[in-house]
């Protein structure tokens, strides 16, 4: 039979012989029922573990809005609006800062906050872009690893912290959404290299769809708690980016909330693990750079028995995505030697890309990889310790050579909104 893996804006296919598991998240059936705004209105009149936002909001003098930046695909129209609003029936005088949480992204541009939030709440909000570097910071005190949390002094010495997110499986954190428009969204560089030290990315723990016990996610929920982030509206979408369901008030239990809901949604469990198992980072633009691809590829890394052949499907229409990342695995004897520098890194002395990189490297250490991306990509990706293909079926024909002819195949055709029941 033939199969369809997403790449770039169209698919790989392949013929393969019956007998392979499919693997794939529920989320493709999840459908819109009502627009966005009113899924979020809904929430937002019944808060999980917290008054509603309009009673926190009374007798407040100021109010900071912690809202997503360009990188995320919050659907931030449906949300706002209704936050704004709420804030303002509880208390039309509060003074109310609008803080965009890129974490150490580069700064959100006028013309990407109106694409976002609309001309009008553009030109009439107070809207802060962070930078973790040169905006005013505050140190809160240690966090539970030890790391100090350094926050946005908006946040630090508002009367009232609240945020809009969305919830998606991460492949370290657990999932996204929740407490991280806290760590990393509004915090120091030196505070979010911290949360993704050498130590905490090597736990078991730390992996996709996994909260509890996570120490990422420990920091990550401390931190939300020590800078007093007291209420989110968070959403899950669909992939078309549409609100499916909303999740708001408290910003641990309505996220743990969102994230049993998703959960619903994106694990599956796998018969046994396979030799040869094949992927995507689910196309454009997911998979606009090798960086990015490292996402996919943990998903097929679980999937995975040991010493399995991975093949990862992504365009890179960006390329590497990244010199340190390129640098580090180019440069290194091999994924093993690799590892063993990163372990010794301190976490005050964590790189920017080095998870990234050192996930990669885990990955490489136990499976054979090969990457599916266009032409221009041979060279980078043979250097950083992975074997190019120009195609997935030139790929698989590796595959199958390499693990024979009684090898067992898992089929993952998007391994970013999945997550394998361990």
């Amino acid at each position: 039979m033939e199969i369809k893996i997403p790449y770039g804006k169209t698919f790989q296919t392949l013929s393969i012989e019956e007998g392979f598991e499919l693997l794939e998240s529920k989320i493709q059936e999840l459908e819109a029922g009502a627009d966005g705004g009113a899924i979020v209105r809904a929430a937002m009149d019944s808060p999980i573990g917290s008054p509603k936002l309009r009673e926190l909001a009374a007798g407040k003098k100021n109010a900071v809005l912690i809202i997503s930046d360009h990188t995320r695909p919050v659907p931030s129209k449906d949300i706002v609006p209704f936050m704004l609003e709420e804030l303002r029936a509880g208390n039309p005088d509060i003074e109310i800062t609008m803080l965009v949480a890129t974490g150490c992204h580069r700064g959100t541009t006028p013309e990407e906050l109106v694409h976002k939030l609309g001309e009008d709440i553009v030109s009439r909000e107070h809207i802060v872009v962070h930078d973790c570097d040169s905006s005013p910071l505050t140190d809160l005190g240690p966090l539970p690893s030890g790391a100090r949390l350094v926050v946005n002094s908006l946040v630090a010495q508002a009367d009232l912290v609240v945020s809009e997110g969305f919830i998606e499986p991460h492949f370290f954190a657990g999932y996204s959404g929740g407490r991280k428009s806290i760590l990393p969204g509004v915090c120091s560089r030196v505070t979010v290299l911290g949360n993704h030290c050498a130590a905490f990315i090597d736990d078991p723990k730390a992996r996709m769809g996994v909260i509890d016990g996570n120490p990422i996610n420990r920091d990550m929920e401390r931190a939300a708690r020590m800078a007093k982030l007291a209420y989110i509206v968070n959403v899950v979408v669909n992939e078309a980016h549409e609100v499916v369901a909303a999740f708001a008030g408290d910003p641990i239990e309505a996220h743990h909330a969102g994230c049993a809901y998703l959960a619903r949604y994106c694990e599956v469990e796998q018969k046994q693990k396979a030799d040869i198992v094949i992927t995507s980072n689910g196309g454009a633009p997911l998979d606009q750079n090798a960086y990015q691809a490292v996402k996919g590829l943990t998903t097929a890394a679980d999937a995975a028995a040991d010493g399995a052949a991975l093949i990862i499907c992504a365009e890179c229409a960006d390329g590497i995505g990244g010199d340190s990342f390129y640098k580090a695995l180019s440069e290194c004897a091999g994924p093993t030697e690799l590892l063993d520098e990163i372990r010794r890194v301190p976490m005050d002395e964590t790189v920017p890309d080095q998870w990234q990189y050192q996930i990669l490297a885990r990955i490489l250490e136990k499976h054979h990889v090969y990457f599916v991306a266009r032409k221009e990509m041979e060279e980078a990706v043979n250097a950083m310790k992975m074997e190019y293909a120009p195609s997935l079926e030139e790929a698989y024909a590796r595959a199958r050579a390499l693990k024979g002819a009684s090898a067992r195949v898992a089929v993952i055709p998007n391994g970013v909104s999945l997550i394998i029941k361990q």
